[in-house]
């Protein structure tokens, strides 16, 4: 018999280092807050969050554009732990409580940039090879083809914005919520 612990959705979302002028091309990307809550699969509630801010190493100073998107400030990054630190706590929160879970995402753009930052750092990937891409499940449920950014599924299902949109902690709890509705309710 499974205990409740081993019935989770790792849902992760990332903010990383950007630009809107090619400054920081996407294979220099880092990641620079990590976001995630533990969903329960058989409550459906959120039992546990991580967030992290981690300074970036290839292009330290945030670009304006970053600032603005993300509302992750220069002093933010700065303070916080180099990704081999970051990654390591997380690793901890993640197998310490939930050694058994999906690690879940809006799209595929995160476990690409973990991969990325994994290899750059020389780091071991941290998950087991399943990833849930729950932007693609969201289409699969509608039964349409068009792919929704994470702000328009919300809206769709009558979900409410909580939080800034894009900080990893918020929007890996809208996800979440997304997530929550499709899995306990039929699409209308």
């Amino acid at each position: 018999m499974e205990t409740k612990r081993s019935h989770y959705y790792l849902i992760v979302d990332l903010e990383a280092t950007c630009s809107d002028n090619g400054i920081i091309p996407r294979h220099e990307m880092e990641i620079i807050e990590i976001g995630a809550v533990m969903l329960n699969r058989t409550t459906w509630e959120i039992d546990a969050e991580f967030q992290q801010f981690i300074q970036p190493v290839r292009h330290p100073q945030l670009t304006a554009f970053c600032t603005e998107l993300t509302s992750i400030q220069q002093q933010d990054v700065d303070q916080a732990s180099r990704f081999s630190e970051v990654i390591y706590d997380f690793k901890e929160w993640i197998y310490s409580s939930f050694p058994n879970h999906i690690f879940c995402s809006w799209g595929n753009y995160d476990k690409k940039q973990f991969l990325q930052d994994c290899a750059f750092h020389h780091i071991p990937y941290p998950f087991a090879s399943e990833h849930i891409n729950i932007k693609e499940e969201f289409s699969e449920y509608l039964g349409v083809s068009k792919k929704y950014g994470m702000a328009l599924a919300l809206k769709e299902l009558g979900i409410k914005l909580k939080g800034t949109h894009h900080r990893g902690i918020d929007d890996a709890r809208n996800i979440a919520a997304i997530y929550r509705q499709m899995k306990t309710k039929k699409p209308s």
